[in-house]
């Protein structure tokens, strides 16, 4: 495999052929976020990515998912990226789903009948980071995307048929704006009704604007109480219609998987009783991006 820089996927993705097609990100200017600095974003060349497929028709026939990286997949104009995945599915039959991280930019480049083909050529599942629904804080962290445009992409990709997995992150909105972050996130995840949730506590990347701003002073990150607080705060202003909420990223004080709405009441319960300290929090020294 032609591997480029340091790469991610998501935790469910674990087990994945991991395809690198893009490298970095297109937008690459959150405040939070490290994970490619210095890269500069291009798309592969179609001879390097069919080389490794072809490696991985040879040495990957025990993984039956395929995970498109680097970033932000989606932004690949649909032309190349249908030729990608037809190579795909002529190459790796036996490859069941293909998923792909899609910000807003990319979404809203294709159209509702583009992203129905790339669905029906393989495409199950995308990776969309919200990390919050709060106007003031999507623009501080500089996003690229209101709340509004959020739920009107994420929409988007799920009226295609590919399922919808959207990233928070608890803490973003420091302890100024907690709880309008837990709330308003809540809203905007009701409004989309992603098919999975998936709650990362935020860790302060050196390097990074928000890390800076923390130096400062103008940031002020709260405590693993407070985080706590925040993600019971969001899932109950969330109101799903049949989907699973993670909190269960190395990064989390508190390990949660929830069906909601039925398992709804009961993980409040238990983020209720980890407050009050009958339950164990991560140790910080435990905890990972």
């Amino acid at each position: 495999m032609h591997y480029e820089g340091m790469m991610i996927r998501p935790p469910s993705e674990a087990d994945s052929i991991l395809l690198q097609v893009t490298l970095g990100c297109s937008h690459n200017k959150c405040t939070f976020c490290g994970t490619f600095r210095g890269k500069r974003f291009y798309i592969k060349k179609d001879d390097v990515i069919f080389e490794d497929i072809e490696f991985a028709r040879q040495y990957c026939q025990r993984q039956n998912r395929l995970f498109i990286c680097d970033g932000d997949a989606m932004i690949v104009p649909q032309k190349r990226l249908v030729n990608i995945l037809k190579q795909i599915k002529k190459r790796l039959p036996w490859v069941e789903r293909v998923g792909l991280y899609a910000n807003t930019k990319g979404i809203a480049m294709k159209t509702d009948e583009q992203l129905k083909e790339l669905h029906d050529l393989g495409v199950k599942i995308a990776y969309m980071g919200l990390e919050s629904g709060d106007d003031q804080i999507l623009k501080e962290i500089k996003k690229g995307a209101d709340a509004a445009k959020m739920i009107k992409m994420g929409k988007r990709v799920k009226e295609s048929g590919i399922s919808l997995s959207i990233t928070v992150l608890i803490g973003l909105g420091g302890r100024e704006r907690s709880k309008i972050h837990a709330v308003e996130t809540g809203r905007v995840l009701s409004a989309i009704d992603p098919e999975f949730v998936g709650a990362l506590s935020l860790m302060l990347v050196p390097g990074t604007a928000l890390f800076d701003q923390h130096e400062k002073g103008d940031f002020e990150l709260i405590n693993p109480q407070e985080m706590l607080e925040e993600l019971g705060m969001m899932i109950a202003a969330t109101h799903l219609s049949n989907g699973l909420f993670h909190a269960n990223h190395a990064s989390n004080y508190l390990p949660i998987r929830a069906k909601l709405p039925e398992e709804k009441e009961k993980t409040l319960e238990l983020i209720s009783q980890a407050l009050k300290g009958n339950m164990a929090l991560k140790p910080e020294h435990m905890r990972a991006l």
